[in-house]
C-alpha cells in the first residue's frame, strides 16, 4: 500500500476532499479573488454587506443550494452570487431552479483570462 492512501487508493480517504470541494467556509482561489472585488465594491459604497456561504436555500426535499456569496447592494437589493471557474451541469440546474423559486437576483461570475482583458464574465438568472 502506498503511503498516505487507503487500500482503495482514494484521495478523499487520504485526507483530501473530492475535486472541487473544500471544507465549509473555505474559499478557493477564484472565490477569494471575487471576494476582493466585493470588498472593493463595499468600500466604494456599491455593496452594503456580503457573506460567504451565508445562505442555504431549499430547492426540494433533501436538495439544497448554497450560493457562494449573499450580497446586499447599496439599493438594499439582495443578490446571490455564484463564482465558477467552469460549470458542471448540476450546478447550472440548481441556480436556475433557485432563481425560479426565490425572489433574489442570482449572479454567476466566471473569471476572464488576463489575455482576454481580465475581470469577470457575469451571467444573470432572474
Amino acid at each position: 500500500m502506498m503511503a498516505g492512501r487507503t487500500q482503495h487508493g482514494s484521495k478523499a480517504a487520504s485526507g483530501r476532499l473530492a475535486l472541487g470541494r473544500l471544507k465549509t467556509g473555505e474559499r478557493n482561489k477564484t472565490e477569494a479573488a471575487y471576494e476582493l472585488m466585493l470588498e472593493d465594491m463595499r468600500h466604494a459604497g456599491d455593496v452594503l454587506w456580503y457573506r460567504f456561504e451565508g445562505v442555504k436555500l431549499r430547492l426540494a426535499d433533501n436538495t439544497f443550494y448554497t450560493p457562494d456569496f449573499a450580497v446586499m447592494l447599496s439599493s438594499g437589493q439582495l443578490e446571490m452570487h455564484e463564482v465558477k471557474g467552469f460549470w458542471q451541469d448540476d450546478a447550472r440546474v440548481k441556480i436556475k431552479v433557485a432563481a425560479d423559486l426565490y425572489p433574489f437576483r442570482f449572479i454567476a461570475a466566471m473569471p476572464l483570462r488576463k489575455k482576454d482583458g481580465g475581470g469577470w464574465k457575469i451571467e444573470v438568472f432572474e
